[in-house]
């Protein structure tokens, strides 16, 4: 599970743009939580949105009523400026824009931005579905059994609290039941729940003839999604707010800049009034948002990371990847992410790859594809390798096979902004898992001198291994920063992004 963290998104609908704040799930007290920044009032639950990320700052340095206040990260929030919680590319979603997206041909591009479009109104709709819960809980298992058996959006269970409110819905991804019985209908169309195994599933015939019944399927139910999910959304900012004061979507993209109209003594005199302050230090964003692409129904995907997974279908994909002894992995770094296969031969560990260099291809059919050729590499010599060349099965990475070090880095950044206490030291561990794998591969003798004492990130990965549970300290993290940020260099220096 990944750390608490918050997300700023932007929602575009009936031609009007607004902001918010989205937590993603979370694990607490052993439980799975994500939240949207809102309130419930008279039994409605409703998402606010604000007209600018500066509107949006201004209300979290000063509200404390809401469903994120009990946060983990939510003091970090409060000191974010404008710029901060301007979302990325990766955190639009045009509901009014689907149709267009559905009438274009079914490329990466479409197929990602619908998906993602879909899961937003889905968690949204986890989120806000103030019914009864029992009722919800059992609605959400008939659909999460129908869904494993037409193996298309490979929900999981999940625990739901009934005595919460919008901050306390469990992550789910087969849709919501009660109040949102269009969205329930639209994610159990099998060609929706296909969105989450990516454009591969759009592929061919058969693939064309799934691309239209997605169409099909919103013709039939999108405006009745839209009209459910309305009743929650708060266009007034939480009262701070008209509803002019909200750009259009043609407008939106030159109201994301900064405004500097709205300064800090401006904010001192009227706490309604939308303030951007100066901009924290890079990499703490948004309370530890990062680049990450919303994934299709039924999916994951790694903090920075822009390749889904199905959890049914990397699941299904397990049994054969385990059984030829090389696995899928993925590798975010600043110049994106990755997938590529591993292996350890008499304990060291060996990449698809060439003379110390690591492939790395977009998608998991990119790889098969490349798979299948018949281009020299390091793996064709593993006794296993005809049957990996010769099979259809997805090569999907499981969770601890993903590895984001681009997300570490904003982690210290954090950490070393303010946020100490939040992140404990295991929280190295698994990055560096994957970054030792590949420095043996590469050679990078330099990765292996800062991974070990007695330089500063070997000290601490030390620390971790015996106190994982122990926090980091703000005083250490921006001299780990430094490190990490070397020994990511140095990594992507062996990385090669295959077309």
């Amino acid at each position: 599970m990944a750390r608490p963290s918050i997300v700023p998104i932007a929602l575009t609908l009936d031609d009007r743009t607004g902001y918010t704040l989205w937590a993603p799930p979370w694990e607490e007290d052993g439980e799975e939580w994500q939240a949207f920044l809102g309130t419930t009032e008279e039994e409605t639950a409703r998402v606010h949105l604000f007209p600018s990320p500066a509107a949006l700052a201004a209300f979290c340095r000063t509200a404390t009523d809401h469903d994120l206040a009990d946060h983990p990260v939510w003091p970090v929030v409060t000191g974010l400026g404008a710029a901060d919680l301007t979302p990325d590319d990766d955190h639009r979603y045009d509901l009014d824009g689907v149709y267009d997206i559905a009438a274009e041909n079914p490329d990466r591009w479409a197929v990602e931005e619908l998906g993602a479009t879909i899961d937003i109104v889905s968690r949204l709709a986890e989120c806000l579905d103030t019914g009864d819960d029992d009722e919800l809980d059992e609605e959400l298992d008939e659909e999460l059994e129908e869904d494993l058996d037409e193996d298309a959006d490979g929900a999981d269970d999940r625990v739901v609290d009934p005595d919460v409110d919008l901050d306390t819905r469990p992550e789910s991804s087969g849709g919501s039941a009660g109040e949102f019985s269009a969205l329930a209908e639209l994610v159990a169309r099998p060609e929706v729940g296909s969105l989450g195994l990516g454009v591969d599933a759009f592929a061919g015939r058969a693939g064309e003839d799934a691309w239209v019944g997605v169409g099909s399927a919103l013709d039939d139910l999108w405006e009745d999604v839209l009209e459910e999910l309305s009743a929650h959304l708060d266009w007034t900012g939480a009262g701070t707010a008209r509803l002019e004061d909200y750009p259009s979507a043609a407008e939106t993209a030159e109201d994301d800049e900064p405004d500097d109209d709205f300064d800090d003594e401006s904010a001192e005199d009227d706490d309604t009034t939308p303030a951007a302050p100066a901009r924290a230090t890079a990499g703490a964003t948004a309370a530890g948002a990062t680049a990450v692409a919303a994934p299709a129904p039924g999916t994951s995907t790694i903090r920075g990371g822009r390749i889904p997974a199905d959890p049914a279908a990397v699941a299904a994909a397990a049994g054969f990847w385990e059984g030829v002894g090389i696995l899928p992995v993925e590798l975010v770094v600043p110049e994106g992410a990755g997938l590529t296969l591993r292996c350890y031969v008499e304990d060291e560990a060996r990449f698809l790859g060439r003379d110390g260099e690591v492939y790395l291809f977009a998608s998991p059919g990119e790889l098969s594809r490349f798979c299948a050729g018949d281009e020299e590499h390091d793996l064709v010599g593993i006794a296993s390798w005809p049957e990996v060349a010769a099979t259809d099965t997805p090569p999907l990475p499981a969770e601890q096979d993903r590895y984001d070090l681009t997300d570490l880095a904003e982690v210290l950044a954090e950490v070393a902004d303010g946020a100490a206490g939040l992140v404990q030291q295991e929280a190295l561990l698994q990055p560096v898992e994957g970054v030792r794998d590949v420095a043996e591969y590469a050679g990078l003798s330099r990765v292996d001198e800062l991974l070990t004492p007695p330089a500063p990130l070997g000290r601490a990965l030390a620390r971790a291994d015996r106190e994982p549970t122990a926090t980091l300290r703000a005083e250490d993290a921006a001299a780990l920063r430094a490190d990490w940020d070397e020994v990511v260099r140095e990594v992507g220096s062996a990385l090669v992004f295959r077309d």
